[in-house]
C-alpha cells in the first residue's frame, strides 16, 4: 500500500469501486478526524438510491478494513431514530461530523443537517423507571467492587468494568449527552464532564494497575449522590403481566 495515500483516499476508492451507484458518502471516525492509525478502520456512511438495501458490511479494501454503514433515502429517518434511541449517535456523528467523500446531488449535505439536528435535540431522556433500576444497578456494582478481594483480579476486573460502564451512562444521561462504548466511552465521558469522567476513568485506572477499587468506588458515589444517592432496600421492579 502506497504510504501517501490517505484514508480518504482509499475510502472514496472503495465507494467508487463497490458503490458506484451511490448517491454519496461520508468518512468519519477516527480516519476523519486524523487520528487513525495505519491499522484503524474506515467508518464510511453510504447514502444508497430507493430500491436497495439497507445494511452494515464490514470488508476490506486496498488492505484497510473498513466498516460500512448503508443506508438508502428512504431508511435514513428510521435508522437516525433508532440511532438516537440507542444514545450513542454512531451513524449521526459520521454525517455530523465526518468528511464528505462524494455528494454529486446534495443529498449527503442535506443528511448531514438532518442529523445535526437530531443531535441537537440529544438523546431521549432515561424514563423514572430507568433511572431507578441503574442507580439500583450501579450501587449493586459498586458494593460487590467495595468487597471484592484484591486476591480474585478476575472479579475485581470484570466489577471495574461494569461499575465504570453504568457509572458513566449515568452522567452522561444526567448531563443529555450521547454516549458511546470502546474508545469513544472516555471521549465523551470528559467532554461532558471533565472532573467527574476523569474521576472515574482515573479510578478504572487505578483498579487495573494497582488493585485498589477505592478511588473508583468514590467516584461512582459521586455520579450517585447527583441522583439521590445509592438505592438499596426499597427498590422494586414491576414486571409486565
Amino acid at each position: 500500500m502506497n504510504d501517501q495515500v490517505t484514508p480518504a483516499t482509499q475510502a472514496l476508492d472503495l465507494i467508487k469501486v463497490r458503490f458506484p451507484h451511490a448517491l454519496g458518502a461520508m468518512l468519519g471516525g477516527s480516519a476523519a478526524q486524523g487520528r487513525a492509525t495505519p491499522t484503524s478502520d474506515l467508518d464510511v456512511a453510504v447514502l444508497l438510491p430507493d430500491g436497495d438495501t439497507s445494511r452494515r458490511e464490514v470488508v476490506r479494501h486496498d488492505g484497510r478494513l473498513a466498516e460500512l454503514f448503508l443506508h438508502t433515502l428512504a431508511d435514513v429517518p428510521e435508522h437516525f431514530e433508532r440511532d438516537r434511541a440507542l444514545r450513542r449517535g454512531t451513524v449521526l456523528f459520521i454525517y455530523d461530523q465526518g468528511l464528505p467523500l462524494a455528494d454529486p446531488h446534495g443529498h449527503v449535505a442535506r443528511t448531514r443537517e438532518r442529523a445535526r439536528a437530531v443531535l441537537a435535540a440529544g438523546p431521549p431522556p432515561l424514563t423514572p423507571a430507568e433511572w431507578e433500576r441503574d442507580r439500583y444497578v450501579l450501587t449493586c456494582f459498586m458494593d460487590d467492587l467495595a468487597d471484592a478481594s484484591p486476591a480474585d483480579r478476575y472479579e475485581q476486573l470484570a466489577l471495574a468494568d461494569f461499575t465504570l460502564r453504568k457509572a458513566a451512562d449515568l452522567l452522561l444521561a444526567r448531563h443529555r449527552a450521547w454516549t458511546g462504548i470502546g474508545k469513544w466511552l472516555p471521549r465523551r465521558l470528559l467532554s461532558a464532564d471533565p472532573v467527574r469522567g476523569k474521576a472515574l476513568l482515573e479510578g478504572h485506572r487505578t483498579v487495573a494497575e494497582h488493585a485498589d477499587p477505592t478511588l473508583l468506588v468514590v467516584a461512582a458515589q459521586q455520579v450517585l449522590d447527583l441522583l439521590g444517592g445509592p438505592l438499596r432496600e426499597g427498590y422494586t421492579q414491576r414486571w409486565r403481566a
